[in-house]
């Protein structure tokens, strides 16, 4: 049986005027991260300025083991108290290996939800907008004179979508029905 792969999405809130320095820490790190064995992708998710504050990278490697291997280093650790001055909250992390991290926020340490229930909550999530925001969106290029091209269109209308699931949808739909997610 293959083992699978598994990610950590790391969330860092950088104090104001640190970013510089942050992005400097993270092309510090970023090398000795990819260094370890299994790795596999690391991707930033820079904060959109004044409208978001928190730095998100997501790592992937091979197996759980070699995940944990870089998390509970002597290297990460080192490098985590380095940057600690420019965190404006601790640095927060899960690990993962699918969705789990729409299920879990930031301010609980709770299980994700049983599987069977994330399929539900993610569908009955996704439904609406995969048909909703193309109504919306693909007026919206024509009036702004983008030309009709499916892939693009199917780019933006997607991630509009991924967009508000992540940062919108999930964190309040599984607050509303969070007593039926985790019980």
């Amino acid at each position: 049986m293959e083992k699978q792969g598994a990610s950590v999405v790391i969330s860092h809130h950088i104090l104001d005027g640190k970013h510089q320095q942050y992005e400097a820490w993270l092309n510090e790190i970023a090398p000795i991260c990819k260094s370890y064995p299994g790795h596999i992708d690391w991707q930033i998710i820079r904060p959109i300025p004044n409208l978001t504050f928190i730095y998100t990278v997501i790592i992937r490697f091979n197996t759980i083991e070699n995940l944990k291997n870089w998390m509970e280093s002597q290297d990460r650790k080192q490098f985590i108290e380095k940057a600690r001055p420019l965190f404006a909250k601790d640095d927060h992390y899960y690990i993962n290996s699918g969705l789990d991290f729409l299920f879990v926020s930031e301010t609980e340490k709770s299980n994700p939800p049983v599987r069977w229930k994330q399929y539900l909550v993610t569908w009955s999530a996704i439904f609406p907008l995969a048909f909703g925001i193309p109504l919306i969106i693909l007026p919206i290029l024509r009036m702004a004179s983008f030309p009709k091209y499916p892939l693009i269109d199917t780019l933006v209308v997607t991630g509009v979508i991924v967009w508000l699931m992540v940062y919108l949808v999930m964190p309040n739909y599984t607050k509303l029905i969070k007593k039926w997610l985790y019980n």
